[in-house]
């Protein structure tokens, strides 16, 4: 095996037959170094000074590709990611006697499609330039206006593979699982429609579970195993209804997966659990925390965390090391503590924006929430009040006409504006009692925005705008579309940063500007948003013998003072692509993945 990926290296290298040169020359390891960037300084300069040469997308990969290239051959990079890919090369190509880390498929794989780049053979733009380029007028209008209807048809075929909640289907399928629910728990449609019956009925167990699903052996383990040992998990009877009676049916993966956690990720978060100087606090809250209860990352904004529980959990959670358990009694912030937060907030009058999360605040009784837009909407300098609730889509019963009143009597235009944010994750999750619950904030002149987590669940081609599309429908606008926290323990889930920014290319970019308007972002442990539409804050740095790339990002203030950078690494795209290959995916659909950095 590793021989005939020697074999494969050796074939990749020559791809250039300059780098191929320098790398099978008797120099120095540094002095490769210096001859490898003067020549991709010179390719550089060739490419700028020769656009007639390649096709004028083919130069763009061309330059991006070298230039990635020269900064991963840097010192400092090397410095940074601790793996120098110039000698790991370096000494497979030349027989070194020093042991090396295997070669792997996927760091071939990363490797030839940068020196395909370099080269301008990436083999991207196999179709012809549009015939309507060669016209202008009314003819070039008509032939282009024929291109963008078939580029119209295509995304649309793509979109109809995803199912909504909000579909005949679907909702039939909801309907009798609604119905098992209330066979099972022997309930009326009155008691189903009451928060409180979801919440004293949450299901917290596989044996439960498995009375009213159909599990796999995996999953049932993985539910066990995580309760034996104090790890939070939880679904409400609602949350229930949105899966599938039988087991390995696809429509409804995205939804197992956000609340069944895979065996390996309970196996790590026992890990976690046992060892006191391992810290899950993967964003370093507790060092952007200056009073509990609070978290401050921005000039202009605070986090109010009143509640630190779930009527259910996400298994990807940012807080997964805060949360006790789900729907916990013990998770309010006390009283005392709520208030100092309270009163930091009305003696810090550079906050004028105050997001309520948790945990979801929207377990609170009506009259906590109450006392605590009061106190806020007391405040002169707090103009804006968000509230983060999953309860639109994990328990829309909770959205009372009562709440809603309490809510929306405080957003005062052109005084006060409160705004709801929440998390739907997939179409399937977009039900006739969701869109209910919406229209209620909606009809008072409040918008509701979604928060998207791009995971492995649904990040197939399309998937993500087909979500879009539809919340646009039912009154929801898309706000931010976040990166997976790269957290060990949620590796499962997680997507690499060049298919997030392929989606938004190739897929998000199709779709009606009043559809697309979510910015996607990395959020950087202790330094916040680093927004992935702009490559000027991140920079390629190394390429891993596994291939995962390694990232440093750039802090959203690094204009306005000297912040330190943020090294991040990535997982491996070809192991992303081999999944979805298993997933019934085509590979070929994903092919300019490798292009974007």
């Amino acid at each position: 095996m590793q021989k005939n990926r020697l074999q494969k290296l050796r074939q990749i290298i020559a791809l250039s037959p300059e780098i191929e040169e320098i790398f099978l020359s008797p120099l120095l390891l540094d002095e490769k170094r210096m001859q490898l960037r003067v020549y991709l300084s010179n390719m550089l300069l060739a490419v700028f000074s020769e656009t007639d040469k390649i096709p004028p997308l083919e130069w763009i990969v061309c330059r991006d590709a070298t230039w990635v290239m020269r900064n991963i051959l840097t010192a400092r990079s090397e410095e940074l990611s601790g793996f120098s890919v110039l000698k790991y090369v370096d000494a497979l190509l030349n027989n070194s006697s020093e042991k090396q880390p295997p070669l792997t498929a996927d760091f071939l794989a990363e490797l030839e499609h940068l020196l395909k780049g370099i080269q301008g053979i990436s083999n991207i733009y196999k179709e012809k330039a549009p015939a309507f380029l060669r016209h202008s007028g009314r003819k070039a209008a008509k032939m282009r206006s024929t291109d963008l209807s078939r580029m119209a048809r295509q995304t649309q075929k793509y979109l109809n593979r995803y199912p909504t909640g909000i579909d005949d289907d679907l909702v039939r399928i909801h309907s009798n699982n609604k119905q098992r629910l209330f066979e099972y728990f022997n309930i009326s449609e009155l008691e189903w429609h009451d928060w409180h019956w979801h919440t004293k009925n949450i299901i917290r167990d596989a044996a439960t579970m498995s009375e009213l699903v159909e599990l796999s052996d995996e999953e049932k383990r993985a539910i066990e195993r995580a309760r034996y040992n104090k790890i939070p998990f939880g679904i409400t009877p609602y949350y229930l209804s949105l899966m599938s009676h039988e087991k390995g049916s696809e429509w409804d993966a995205a939804i197992r997966a956000q609340v069944i956690p895979p065996i390996d990720y309970v196996d790590q978060m026992i890990q976690h659990k046992s060892n006191s100087s391992c810290s899950m606090d993967f964003m370093i809250e507790h060092d952007t925390s200056p009073i509990d209860g609070i978290t401050r990352r921005y000039p202009n904004i605070v986090i109010l965390k009143p509640i630190l529980t779930c009527p259910q959990i996400c298994v990807y959670c940012q807080r997964n090391w805060e949360i006790e358990d789900v729907y916990s009694q013990n998770a309010a912030l006390s009283r005392d503590k709520l208030e100092k937060a309270l009163q930091w907030i009305e003696d810090t009058p550079e906050i004028n924006e105050v997001l309520i999360t948790g945990g979801d605040p929207m377990l609170l009784p009506d009259d906590r929430i109450e006392e605590i837009l009061s106190r806020l909407a007391g405040i002169d300098h707090v103009i804006r009040i968000r509230i983060g609730t999953r309860t639109f889509v994990t328990l829309p019963q909770r959205i009372t006409d009562s709440l809603v009143r309490t809510i929306t009597r405080f957003h005062v235009p052109g005084r006060r504006e409160i705004v709801m944010v929440t998390h739907f994750e997939h179409p399937t999750e977009i039900t006739p009692d969701a869109m209910t619950a919406v229209q209620k904030f909606r009809l008072f002149g409040v918008e509701v925005l979604n928060q998207l987590v791009y995971t492995f669940y649904n990040s197939r081609k399309f998937e993500a705008a087909a979500l879009r599309q539809k919340l646009r429908l039912i009154g929801v606008t898309p706000y931010y579309t976040f990166n997976t926290k790269g957290k060990e323990e949620t590796d499962r889930y997680r997507v690499p940063i060049a298919r997030l920014l392929q989606e938004q290319q190739e897929e998000a970019r199709l779709l009606p500007g009043t559809v697309r308007t979510d910015e996607i972002v990395f959020n950087v442990p202790r330094l916040g948003k680093n927004y992935l539409r702009g490559a000027e804050n991140r920079d390629v740095i190394a390429i891993l013998p596994d291939g995962r790339r390694v990232y440093e990002f750039h802090p959203w203030e690094k204009k306005l003072a000297l912040v330190d950078t943020y090294v991040y690494t990535d997982v491996s795209i070809y192991q992303y692509l081999k999944r979805l290959r298993q997933a019934g995916e085509q590979v070929k659909d994903y092919e300019t993945i490798w292009y974007y950095y």
